[in-house]
């Protein structure tokens, strides 16, 4: 490995487990590179032979996350002695795409849905024979009349549906089912994390879900406290809080043997080294061990719903600098515009909504030791498409488009897998971005870049 590679390694926290960039290296070339196995996928060849913006999937680092996951969940509550199952839900919200799907299903996971639509698409696949009928299905979200009536259907054809009980209408017509539901907690333990509302719409305080008569066949007790959750006491509290209604709810519904913790667990999107996860895990079985046996109640299954950190790190997305603007206001701590092909507000969603920051590094450019501080321009005509990073800047490789710089500059933006495809927008009549799969040495076009036809049948052209 060269000097270059070496140091380019170093400056961008590559090959490292505790960042999620162990897939990722840069050859003697300078060129960044996927890594499976002893695979290899050049980042550089496939953003000029497919085009950029570019979205590259990594299935595999789905499926060797979520099967050490659970491993780690199986060994763990052997070392505490936790009696309970546990259930591993992915969340579909964070990403529908099938290629996704399919990944963690074939680890053994079960889904959850917040939508009809999203539960449609399971009943699709139940009738196509692709997923297992044992597969256990968790529906949140709102309940439309039709979201209901499909839920029952697909009850009655025995699938293991538990629909999640989140408002008054929706008790109306679920708590004296004969089949199994659930019923969410609203949590009063406010968390440093993306869900921080200080009112929260969903679902039922302890004191009114105590208060209610009892269920037909009450079987979880399900909440949902944040995203990003970076503190390890946001994951405890909560827990143990639940665990106090859980324990009173149970007195009037013998059924209920199942507590759902939600999602949180964060992703170490600007490379800080947050908790490990065998240390929550660990804290999670002794926490519900403990409050279990002090009240001589059986431990609850446990379900957890980490959508995020199970997909997030298993997609990139590439972009092309089309054009370089000096910045010459004094007050800038950015010296330089990068104008990418693609835009912030339409294919990285979260930047704009939620001021999301990004891990990003150049893909070819081999001047890593010429660094300079710039912000980058989404391709749109809106002045809000633009990335200024977590401290005011982007550190990148300097790069002039307009002054002798022949090749093309490459930038590669890291945890892309989780949520930015489902949010995605078409701003300005932006086309997507395309979509390859890489996995078992090949490479796959899942989705293909959208024509001006394309986007404009979505405005009804």
């Amino acid at each position: 490995m060269t000097k270059h590679s070496i140091t380019s390694r170093k400056l961008w926290k590559l090959g490292i487990n505790d960042f999620n960039t162990q897939y990722f290296d840069f050859n003697k070339e300078g060129d960044l590179i996927i890594k499976e196995g002893h695979n290899i996928y050049n980042v550089r060849y496939l953003a000029e032979k497919f085009g950029t913006p570019l979205e590259i999937l990594m299935p595999f680092a789905i499926e060797e996350r979520l099967e050490d996951f659970l491993d780690l969940a199986t060994a763990l509550s052997k070392k505490v002695g936790f009696k309970g199952k546990f259930f591993y839900h992915y969340p579909m919200k964070v990403n529908q795409s099938k290629e996704v799907v399919m990944s963690v299903v074939g680890e053994s996971a079960h889904l959850e849905t917040s939508s009809y639509n999203e539960l449609w698409m399971i009943k699709k696949m139940l009738e196509q024979e692709t997923f297992n009928p044992n597969i256990r299905i968790l529906c949140s979200g709102p309940k439309t009349d039709k979201y209901i009536n499909l839920i029952d259907d697909l009850q009655h054809k025995g699938v293991k549906i538990f629909p999640l009980i989140e408002g008054p209408n929706e008790l109306k017509f679920l708590q004296y089912s004969k089949y199994d539901v659930g019923i969410r907690l609203d949590v009063p333990v406010k968390t440093n994390s993306r869900w921080n509302k200080p009112i929260d719409r969903f679902g039922f305080s302890a004191k009114e879900i105590l208060k209610m008569s009892s269920f037909k066949n009450l079987k979880i007790l399900h909440y949902h406290i944040g995203s990003q959750i970076e503190r390890l006491s946001d994951i405890l509290v909560p827990i143990k809080y639940a665990l106090d209604v859980y324990f009173k709810l149970k007195e009037k519904n013998p059924s209920l043997d199942t507590l759902d913790i939600g999602g949180g667990m964060p992703i170490p999107y600007m490379r800080t080294k947050g908790y490990p996860v065998n240390k929550i895990m660990e804290k999670i079985f002794r926490l519900i061990k403990k409050e279990s046996e002090k009240r001589g109640v059986p431990h609850p299954n446990i379900v957890c719903e980490w959508g995020r950190y199970i997909v997030a790190p298993a997609q990139i997305t590439v972009f092309k600098v089309i054009d370089t603007k000096a910045i010459t206001h004094k007050a800038s701590p950015a010296k330089k515009w990068y104008v990418i092909d693609g835009s912030f507000m339409n294919d990285l969603l979260d930047t704009w909504a939620i001021e999301q920051k990004w891990a990003m590094s150049s893909v070819n450019n081999k001047r890593d030791g010429n660094l300079n501080e710039v912000w980058l321009a989404g391709s749109s005509c809106d002045s809000d498409d633009i990335y200024k990073g977590k401290n005011g800047v982007v550190t990148l490789p300097d790069y002039n488009s307009n002054n002798g710089d022949t090749e093309p500059m490459y930038l590669v933006v890291y945890d892309t897998g989780a949520y930015q495809d489902s949010l995605a927008a078409k701003h300005c009549m932006l086309s997507s971005p395309m979509k390859v799969v890489v996995e078992n040495g090949h490479i796959v076009v899942a989705r293909k870049r959208e024509s001006p036809d394309d986007v404009g049948k979505n405005f009804g052209w």
